[in-house]
């Protein structure tokens, strides 16, 4: 059995983060991985693995439509089946969000380990930090807690944990929960955070949205990451403000730049306020608070 692999130069890392992004949430069926590699400093290529070819045509016509300069022509190859996931994001490097450093194992003795080095590899689990979406998550999580002392933390679709680590990492003292729709997911978190050495401090459960006891508590949480995508996200505003302490934050993610005003907009029905947008390679990181 074969798999295809699509190849797109691009003329900086700027440009190959969006377009990465951008294959790994506009495309139906979804990669099976998603990586950006230097290819000649600055130049980048974005390689994409997938069970079934995509339409060459429907692809270029949808890159043109994301409007980035510097993305070359689209490649494919057809290659021996294997776990691309793993395989394809072994030599990702580190990536720095504020004072966190994410990064794989292979990378272990290369960055200087502290309260701040996150450990994940690269697995059945979305979130390595190299996706826009969850780097604003964890800048976000950054500048949160050095302005405030949360109790009790929600990252809702947690994938691989790194933003519940991330938590419990300047949140010495909070309850921190993460829930995942996917049950693999939800084991790839815990043995992450075990071995990030935090897996006494978070709670994993499976559930879809918030249909879990532990969720539907009402002001159960002072700060919940949402990082799925904006339909989810629209469809949760009023639970979502059920679960939100009245002097709580909310950071919602996962949704492209143009998204941004519908889901705000929902959630401004809900009573949220605005106090901070983050742009970041096409994707937008809302921070709210109730009015």
């Amino acid at each position: 059995m074969t798999q295809s692999k699509i190849i797109i130069p691009c003329a900086d890392f700027d440009a190959a983060r969006s377009v990465a992004g951008f294959l790994e949430e506009a495309l139906v069926p979804s990669p099976l991985a998603v990586t950006v590699f230097e290819d000649g400093a600055p130049a980048q290529r974005v390689e994409a693995y997938f069970e079934v070819a995509p339409s060459l045509d429907a692809l270029r016509r949808l890159l043109a439509e994301l409007g980035k300069p510097g993305v070359g022509a689209v490649k494919l190859e057809l290659i021996p089946d294997e776990n691309w996931v793993t395989v394809s994001q072994a030599a990702l490097p580190p990536i720095t969000a504020g004072r966190f450093t994410v990064h794989g194992s292979h990378d272990r003795h290369n960055v200087t380990l502290g309260p701040g080095a996150i450990e994940i590899d690269a697995g059945e689990a979305f979130g390595t930090a190299h996706h826009a979406t969850t780097l604003g998550c964890l800048m976000a999580i950054d500048r949160l807690t050095r302005r405030h002392k949360f109790k009790s933390v929600l990252d809702l679709g947690c994938g691989s944990g790194v933003l519940a680590i991330a938590a419990a990492r300047t949140l010495p003292l909070a309850d921190i929960v993460a829930s995942d729709i996917d049950p693999i997911a939800t084991e790839v978190a815990a043995d992450n955070a075990r071995k990030n050495r935090v897996g006494r401090r978070i709670r994993f459960i499976t559930a879809t949205g918030l249909d879990h006891s532990t969720l539907r508590r009402p002001a159960a949480f002072d700060l919940i990451i949402a990082n799925i995508l904006a339909r989810p996200l629209i469809e949760l505003a009023p639970r979502l403000r059920e679960a939100l302490t009245p002097h709580g934050r909310l950071v919602l993610s996962g949704l492209l730049a143009t998204q941004a005003t519908e889901v705000f907009a929902n959630y401004r029905s809900a009573a949220f306020v605005m106090e901070k947008r983050e742009d970041v390679v096409g994707w937008s990181i809302l921070t709210l608070r109730l009015g």
